[in-house]
């Protein structure tokens, strides 16, 4: 079952304590469909300047990704540029400019309508409310938000949130978002507002899902080395999103699995620049990772003694 994807297509120069890459591609629909597609195809909907080098997504097409919808405009494409600190939890922007992005309207094509799994990336929440109005009622929703559009464009964020079923969002966001510092209280917030699951990313601490009686916490992959952690969150969206579409269920053990899957993609995403660690990655080391996650996480509960 294929995934409908809208969200940024862009240029990004990055520089980290281990290294640098100038203007390589990025973007959350990028990074998203990088890891989607290694589960499921997927179909973009998204903007690019002339100036962007759209042969670089071919590995995505050979998967069966869908790229019919991202539009070449005349124009410069969106581009960041930004410097991480030496613990990867913190960064500066150095520079951005949103190009043919600043006049993104997206058009759903006729095709890509009916999916029935939607993933509305960071772009503002006018643009996400504009894609569902277009979209024949899709059963799983899921959309990322950031404090930008938190403190942005509220309002219509906060309408949106009635109209998704999945809600991903780091865990300052959703502090902020509900003006309470517990995590629990503030995705129970969130759920009284529409969505049924709250997916708080916590970074390199790992991801907790909150559902309506339940949640389940995933940590992050212990790794020895970290190059990039920039799409790391698109990552992680993509691989819980991807898993969920492929076998067409959000039963809890489905989101659990889910969850794991999330941060195993996540996980490789930082292991080098841009998306470059998932172009060529085995479906053999995914499992492999998962496997690695199931023996780091179980534990036997001990029997309880009878008091004699």
């Amino acid at each position: 079952m294929s995934i409908l994807c809208v969200g940024s297509v862009a240029l990004d120069s990055v520089e980290t304590p281990f290294g640098k890459a100038a203007r390589v591609i990025g973007g959350s629909a990028v990074y998203f469909t990088a890891a989607a597609s290694l589960f499921t195809p997927v179909r973009v909907v998204g903007v690019v300047g002339e100036d962007y080098p759209l042969e670089r997504l071919d590995f995505l097409r050979e998967r069966g990704a869908d790229l019919s919808g991202i539009e070449q405009r005349t124009g410069e494409s969106f581009f960041w540029a930004g410097r991480y600190h030496f613990d990867l939890n913190t960064r500066d922007t150095l520079e951005t400019k949103l190009g043919v992005f600043a006049d993104f309207e997206p058009k759903i094509p006729e095709r890509f309508r009916a999916e029935r799994f939607v993933f509305l990336g960071n772009i503002d929440p006018s643009l996400q409310h504009d894609v569902l109005d277009q979209v024949e009622s899709p059963e799983v929703v899921a959309c990322d938000t950031m404090n930008y559009w938190i403190e942005g464009n509220r309002d219509a964020l906060l309408e949106l949130l009635g109209r998704v079923r999945i809600l991903m969002v780091n865990d300052e966001e959703v502090r902020q978002l509900a003006g309470e510092p517990n995590l629990l209280k503030a995705a129970r917030w969130v759920q009284k507002r529409g969505p049924e699951i709250v997916v708080v990313k916590k970074g390199e601490h790992g991801a907790i899902l909150f559902a309506d009686d339940w949640f389940f916490f995933v940590p992050g992959f212990p790794l020895e080395e970290v190059f990039d952690p920039t799409g790391a969150g698109d990552s992680f969206a993509g691989g819980f999103m991807g898993y969920l579409a492929s076998t067409g269920s959000v039963s809890p053990s489905d989101l659990r699995r889910a969850m794991v899957y999330g941060s195993v993609l996540g996980s490789f995403a930082v292991e080098k620049f841009s998306v470059d660690r998932l172009i060529d990655l085995p479906i053999a080391d995914i499992e492999s990772r998962l496997m690695q996650f199931r023996d780091i996480t179980a534990f036997e509960a001990p029997v309880p003694q009878a008091n004699v």
